[in-house]
């Protein structure tokens, strides 16, 4: 018997300072974190042994992001994707944090984070959005090409970084 059950829709939902809280928000924050650590070879056991930054992001997501715009997907229900659109500088607003719950991926999650976080620059007079990607997520890599994102020369020495943007 063939599963033709359709994935849930995946819905965003873009919090700001006025927004309340997302109670999912700081466990996709700390998969996400986890997960870059591992991949960097620097693997830790739990979020207490993250670099401080990284906990208090966790801890503390509204004001870790107070100035910019956190989206948080959702598939049936549950929390199934984060990322953070940083607040514009000179006309540029960065992607950080672009994070699906490893299960739910490839039902669309960071496609519908991305898709609203472009729209949400655009609608915001946002010239450019840029992020910087580990070489290794030829996935994402992958997914960042065909939305439009081109690589370009890196604003960031760490070795293993991919920079790319995409006008608005």
């Amino acid at each position: 018997m063939t599963d033709t059950a359709q994935p849930a829709p995946v819905v965003v939902r873009v919090l700001d300072r006025e927004s309340p809280a997302e109670p999912g928000l700081p466990a996709l924050l700390a998969a996400y974190h986890l997960q870059t650590e591992a991949e960097k070879g620097a693997a830790v056991g739990d979020v207490s042994a993250l670099p401080a930054r990284y906990r208090r992001e966790i801890a503390e997501p509204r004001a870790a992001f107070a100035r910019d715009v956190v989206l948080v997907a959702r598939s049936g229900g549950v929390p199934a994707g984060s990322l953070v659109l940083t607040a514009p500088v000179a006309g540029r607003s960065e992607v950080k944090r672009l994070w699906t719950v490893p299960e739910l991926r490839g039902r669309g999650v960071a496609s519908r984070l991305l898709t609203v976080a472009l729209d949400h620059a655009a609608a915001r007079d946002i010239d450019t959005v840029v992020l910087s990607v580990w070489k290794w997520r030829t996935g994402a890599i992958g997914l960042y090409e065909r939305l439009g994102f081109a690589v370009v020369d890196s604003w960031d020495d760490r070795a293993d970084l991919v920079c790319m943007e995409r006008a608005v």
